[in-house]
């Protein structure tokens, strides 16, 4: 970020915090005007833009793994936060936020998005279907991916939230995760937020009225799954929700308000629940990482977490704390005291492609609470995913592979 860019992002934040927040877009949109390419550019992962699309002929990452593993017990009380050789920023991709006044300053989303239907987005002999979910908090579509194994046998479910400027589809095609779930025999469901409600089609994950079970977007996520739930065979011990960015966050929101819907989360990007309750708190957050005092949580579902060491959008120390929180919510079934967590660390590289540290957190009896995986080199984009959709790492290891491991190992218990 150049000293233009800071000295405007700063001004900005100071305008926020004042309230006064008219002010304080138009300067953050007359910044990035000079910052931004014109559209159509094309930009490498780590330059963090909200507009890149990327295009490789061979978007197959490589698959072998070296690791090597300690393990160190230590207990939810003090977890190490480790160095993750950035200096958070000021985001400089503001549309993870709301974006009301963009078009007027000089900032427009993607012009390029491609339309696909199902074979070309995924390769798969599945449905990809069109649906959508209507209550007196809004109406959201979706698209469902129905795998050609199903023949009404219960199958699980995923939920999956992009993140802002995407589309259900452009998510789908950058994930991979229809081409898994074909392979592995499950339905994903795609909830598409709606410009009306966010000019960049961001989850409102800021604002407090969308952190409550039963109102806002997270009854509009939770009717939808309850929808597909009725409509389909689904196991309702294997309903799972995941997301990135904004998306990331609202998973993370989906997982705190409904854990008796979703038995584990995954989150990429994202920020720990509570952190914020409006844009202020929201700026500071994705700048400085939530605080140490981010909103309890009564339960907490396992979660797999993954974060860019380079990511200037939304700061890695968010998935510290994200971590943080939840371990802080894992009660000892026999006493009220906190339960012990040991702590194994695996580092790996993905052979031609990004290294990796994976904490593993287990509590005494064995069982996975967490996993928190840091890659290295990969600013604000999916690892592992397809270049031809948005906000993907093709080099670092996969995580729609590595979540479906996550979940196929944490059914819902009772």
């Amino acid at each position: 970020m150049d000293e233009r860019m800071r000295a405007g992002m700063a001004e900005a934040t100071r305008l926020t915090r004042e309230g006064r927040l008219a002010e304080a877009t138009a300067l953050i949109q007359q910044t990035l005007r000079g910052a931004f390419p014109a559209n159509g550019t094309t930009v490498t992962p780590d330059d963090n833009i909200i507009d890149a699309e990327f295009y490789v002929v061979d978007d197959t990452p490589p698959v072998t793994i070296t690791e090597e593993t300690t393990e160190n017990p230590t207990s939810w009380k003090g977890l190490p936060v480790p160095p993750h050789g950035v200096h958070p920023t000021m985001p400089a991709s503001i549309p993870f936020l709301n974006s009301k006044h963009q078009s007027a300053h000089g900032y427009s989303p993607p012009a390029r998005e491609r339309s696909a239907h199902a074979d070309q987005v995924d390769r798969t002999s599945g449905r990809f279907i069109d649906g959508a979910y209507t209550s007196a908090a809004g109406k959201r579509t979706y698209k469902l991916y129905i795998p050609s194994g199903f023949t009404g046998q219960p199958l699980p479910l995923l939920i999956m939230l992009h993140g802002c400027t995407q589309s259900s589809v452009d998510f789908a095609r950058g994930t991979r995760m229809n081409i898994l779930a074909e392979k592995e025999l499950c339905f994903v469901a795609y909830p598409e937020q709606g410009q009306p409600a966010n000019s960049s089609k961001c989850w409102n994950w800021y604002q407090s009225s969308n952190q409550q079970r039963g109102s806002g977007e997270p009854s509009l996520i939770a009717g939808i799954t309850r929808q597909i739930m009725g409509n389909y065979a689904i196991d309702a011990s294997r309903v799972y929700v995941a997301g990135l960015s904004s998306g990331g966050a609202m998973a993370a929101i989906m997982a705190a308000t409904y854990p008796d819907l979703y038995a584990a989360v995954g989150v990429h990007s994202g920020i720990a629940y509570g952190a914020a309750q409006d844009l202020p708190s929201a700026l500071k957050v994705m700048q400085q990482g939530a605080t140490r005092q981010a909103r309890p949580l009564r339960a907490a579902p396992p979660i797999i977490i993954f974060h860019g060491d380079r990511d200037t959008t939304v700061s890695p120390l968010n998935a510290d704390r994200m971590l943080e929180q939840w371990l802080q919510a894992t009660p000892d079934r026999n006493s009220s005291r906190k339960n012990p967590v040991r702590e194994s660390v695996v580092s790996g590289q993905i052979a031609g492609g990004r290294a990796y540290t994976r904490g593993i957190y287990t509590d005494t009896a064995g069982r996975t609470l967490a996993e928190k995986w840091i890659i290295r080199q990969v600013g604000h984009a999916w690892s592992g995913g397809s270049s031809s959709g948005s906000y993907t790492d093709p080099q670092g290891p996969d995580a729609s592979a590595e979540m479906l491991r996550f979940f196929a190992d944490h059914p819902k218990k009772g």
